[in-house]
């Protein structure tokens, strides 16, 4: 099962990604080296959005097409 996720930056940016284990993958952007470079600089970070994948390569497009969306977009897929 894969994840798709968007985290809230302490700079209300968002964040987007994917992974098979979320709460491991949050506590690394929040607490450890292992977090995404964007995020090391703009922690805390908030999950406010997943979504359930079969497979990587479904989970992996769904992100593409999620990061080319406008702010605006993201906020309200968030809602």
């Amino acid at each position: 099962m894969y994840y798709l996720y968007i985290l809230k930056c302490a700079d209300k940016s968002l964040y987007t990604g994917i992974t098979t284990d979320l709460k491991r993958r949050v506590g690394e952007h929040n607490a450890r080296k292992l977090g995404a470079r964007y995020t090391i600089s703009r922690r805390p970070v908030k999950l406010v959005y997943t979504r359930k994948f079969r497979n990587r390569s479904t989970a992996s497009r769904e992100e593409v097409r999620i990061k080319k969306l406008k702010r605006t977009e993201k906020l309200e897929l968030i809602k």
